[in-house]
């Protein structure tokens, strides 16, 4: 295949679907403006492709103009910690003694200690409390410390998200479960029965040191406060069905994984007194240490699921080892600073690692060159995830003749997408297409799903009409590959 600005994008586009010479004219005959403008979607289109073999530009639109990338970050934040920290890299989390081990009683303090491991989970909480009963404590003389000073602590990734929702928990260096807990309800003849667990596959302990309430109004949906060292929250009853659970942010990650690890540790027959926060680096010896899988796995599966947290504790653990500050903001510059020293400065401001806050910034054509330039050191295509292109009626290709890797990523009223496609003939480009309506982001304030939003998410991403634009791969892919992602997440 040929491969010309013109031609090349339309070209991919037409391959794809049905009536490839139909199309192949339609692609000719209409102007990349007037695409845009018959997608109705306000604000901002930027996008550009690249052969990066031939080191040629085949099709670009506001290519140099910065704009939120949503979870397309998650890549950068990829290319930053493969450099800094390596594939091997793993995070630690032990179980510290303070005294000597004797009669089954430990003759000093228990320290749980986290080295930032974002994955960290009850099952894996199961498992060091068995552990630590095969090493023969069954008491603890002492105290029963957490610590979570790996990290420097946030609240919140992002302060203009809903207070509720999941992927917007609180950071520390010890975090449990993505620092969510399971609110669960169930309606009976005297009103709702509640309970909040930190379930896993094979454990399920109850938690008491987060709360919920059912009240009796239309909104707002939840409250949220801290009180005497609880997590209070209350809910709308309007919002509840008969019965049905969702995972709620955290903000005391170290409290909440004392609170689990101390229900775990006593079904193993070890009695632990409640647990206390303490600020410095623990010292003593290890009884227990649990590894984090390697950096890679652990990317691949935040490219997948487009987990926040992952992306912040690895992006703030990478800026600690620069020896940068690694408070979240501050990590953010951090990463900016690398990415300029990188791929010389341009538009690139980072405000997290995550993508989740709005005033991260970023080019098209930045994005491209980090991708294409940066991606094969460290395989960064083997982490992205492999998408199916879908025909013309919305359904997916079983024989499709383009290969695509790619990571999404959506906020309300910004949705984006970058990586890798193949096309016949073996040949590789690179892409990115950003689309945005940021004033309308502003007005929709803290809402999780603003009036309108999904639509414009939909028409974004979904438009019957997509098949023949000349940005071909660009809005082709991007409006075809990931359907119905989520409004607001990512």
């Amino acid at each position: 295949m040929t491969v010309t600005r013109r031609t090349v994008l339309g070209g991919i586009a037409a391959l794809a679907v049905p009536g490839t010479a139909r199309a192949q004219a339609a692609v000719r005959a209409q102007g990349v403006g007037d695409l845009i403008a018959a997608a109705q979607l306000g604000g901002q289109v930027g996008f550009v492709v690249v052969d990066p073999r031939a080191g040629k530009v085949l099709e670009a639109h506001n290519e140099t103009v910065g704009m939120a990338p949503a979870s397309t970050v998650k890549t950068i934040t990829s290319l930053y910690a493969l450099e800094s920290l390596g594939p091997e890299f793993r995070f630690p989390t032990r179980l510290i003694a303070t005294g000597p081990v004797s009669g089954g009683q430990l003759r000093g303090d228990l320290i749980l200690s986290g080295g930032g491991d974002p994955t960290l989970s009850t099952d894996d909480l199961a498992d060091m409390a068995a552990r630590l009963a095969a090493a023969g404590v069954r008491r603890v003389t002492g105290r029963f410390l957490v610590w979570g000073g790996a990290l420097p602590y946030a609240e919140e990734i992002c302060d203009d998200q809903p207070v509720h929702v999941g992927y917007n928990p609180a950071i520390s260096g010890l975090n449990l479960n993505f620092n969510r807990v399971c609110f669960e309800w169930k309606q009976g003849k005297g009103g709702y029965a509640v309970s909040m667990d930190a379930r896993g596959a094979k454990a399920v302990p109850r938690v008491t040191g987060s709360e919920v309430t059912v009240t009796s109004r239309a909104a707002p949906l939840f409250t949220y406060a801290r009180q005497n060292g609880r997590e209070r929250w209350t809910v709308a009853q309007g919002a509840l069905g008969k019965s049905g659970s969702r995972w709620l942010p955290v903000r005391d990650p170290a409290g909440y994984a004392g609170e689990v690890f101390r229900t775990l540790a006593r079904g193993q027959g070890i009695d632990l007194p409640a647990p206390q926060r303490i600020g410095a680096a623990p010292s003593g010896k290890v009884l227990v240490e649990r590894g984090s899988a390697p950096l890679t796995p652990l990317l691949r599966d935040m490219m997948k699921h487009s987990t926040n947290l992952t992306a912040e504790t690895i992006g703030m653990t990478t800026s600690l080892r620069l020896g940068q500050a690694a408070a979240l903001g501050a990590s953010g510059a951090a990463m900016s600073g690398w990415f300029q020293q990188r791929l010389g400065r341009g538009p690139a401001r980072f405000v997290d690692h995550s993508g989740l806050g709005a005033d991260n910034r970023i080019a098209p054509i930045e994005m491209v060159r980090a991708v294409a330039l940066l991606g094969p050191r460290v395989g960064l295509r083997g982490l992205m995830k492999p998408f199916a292109l879908r025909d013309a009626n919305g359904r997916m290709e079983k024989d499709s003749r383009i290969k695509v890797d790619a990571k999404t990523g959506t906020l309300n009223f910004v949705s984006t997408l970058t990586g890798y496609a193949t096309v016949p003939g073996g040949r590789d480009l690179v892409f990115a297409i950003f689309t945005q309506d940021l004033a309308r982001r502003a007005r929709s304030g803290r809402e999780e799903q603003p009036k309108g939003g999904a639509a414009w998410v939909a028409r974004s991403k979904n438009s019957a009409k997509s098949a023949a634009r000349p940005m071909g791969v660009a809005l082709r892919l991007s409006m075809r590959i990931a359907p119905g992602c989520a409004v607001g997440r990512r």
